[in-house]
């Protein structure tokens, strides 16, 4: 009986063991928002305040979710942020020169994809190491987008300063990103923005979980030698990871330039690929490949956005949030190592 008993404890602990890990970005989120509360409840848990973190880390968790897919198979994307830019600021210029918001849509998503295949290509036919295609990329999207617009940006409805006709119906493209709902029971409401990041999440995390292609990302991830043996067609579903990622930087784009109003080549999408990375690593998603969840991600973003917002209510200098955010990164590869290291041993 006592044996019996050993072994029901063992297994309880080693299941509690298990969520915690599998649910490492949760617990994560969840502690941080305790000390939140704690220094600066009334203020933390104000229902604006908390629409207002879901909507500012919104665009980057978009980008994140892509960049999930690439990790998981295996690779990185430096070059999410540079290409965010260039996107946006194209399609705000074709909005402008066309006054047809259809038409700058269209263009963004063909830009983006075109972004996300020419990563794809050099590293899934031409075998270059991911880190050097898109550290490349990275600054010929920004040298572009710099050059054409000589280090300015764009602003919707207006070219050369001066306003555009049918401005009224230019200017209807920020509905696609600043129409709000409930706004009858908070002032902030909820932003169709956060609603697109939410469907994103819900559907990518489906597509993972129920479609071939979303196994075949995991299994390329885990062992692209394997992977390759099994029937596999590993270049395409890299090229398939990078493209879906350029459409969704794309849609990122599209809803900062209408959130915004305007697009900047120096500044827009600055460091985003870095936010982007730290939203899917702290996550739980395995920088070595083949292991991560969408979910994860989401609750990776919400925790970068919680450090920011809490301390921006405590008063803490904003030079700061780098450092904490970045130490949290570090304690969450230090998990995946512990977890890896425990998978081993099992």
């Amino acid at each position: 009986m006592a044996k019996i008993g050993e072994k029901v404890s063992s297994s309880n602990s080693r299941n509690v063991k298990q969520f915690l890990v599998e649910n490492s970005a949760l617990v994560i989120l969840f502690l941080l928002i305790i000390i939140a509360i704690y220094f600066e409840g009334g203020s933390f848990l104000n229902i604006n305040n908390l629409m207002n973190i879901l909507l500012n880390n919104a665009v980057v968790g978009i980008i994140a979710l892509g960049m999930t897919l690439i990790i998981i198979s295996g690779g990185i994307d430096l070059s999410v942020g540079s290409a965010s830019a260039l996107t946006g600021l194209i399609a705000l210029a074709t909005i402008n020169h066309t006054a047809s918001i259809f038409l700058g849509v269209a263009v963004a998503f063909g830009v983006g994809i075109l972004m996300g295949t020419l990563n794809g290509v050099l590293i899934a036919v031409f075998r270059v190491p991911a880190f050097i295609v898109t550290l490349g990329t990275m600054q010929i999207f920004r040298s572009l987008a710099l050059h054409q617009w000589q280090g300015g940006g764009i602003l919707l409805g207006r070219i050369g300063g001066v306003e555009i006709e049918r401005m009224e119906h230019v200017l209807g493209f920020r509905d696609f990103a600043n129409t709000r709902f409930f706004t009858e029971f908070f002032q902030a409401g909820l932003s169709v923005t956060v609603i697109y990041w939410i469907i994103l999440v819900v559907l990518l995390g489906l597509f993972c979980k129920k479609t071939a292609l979303g196994r075949h990302i995991y299994a390329v991830g885990s062992n692209e030698r394997a992977a390759n043996l099994s029937a596999i067609k590993v270049n395409l579903v890299k090229l398939s990871v990078y493209m879906i990622a350029g459409a969704l930087v794309a849609f990122a784009a599209l809803l900062e330039a209408g959130r915004m109003g305007s697009m900047n080549s120096a500044t827009s999408g600055q460091l985003y690929e870095l936010q982007a990375i730290a939203a899917v690593i702290i996550g739980g998603t395995a920088m070595s490949g083949g292991r991560g969840r969408m979910i994860g991600t989401f609750y990776g973003a919400l925790t970068l956005g919680v450090i920011n917002n809490t301390m921006n209510l405590m008063g803490l200098p904003s030079f700061l949030v780098g450092a904490i955010q970045g130490t949290i990164v570090i304690l969450a590869v230090l998990l995946q190592r512990v977890v890896e290291k425990r998978d081993r041993q099992f």
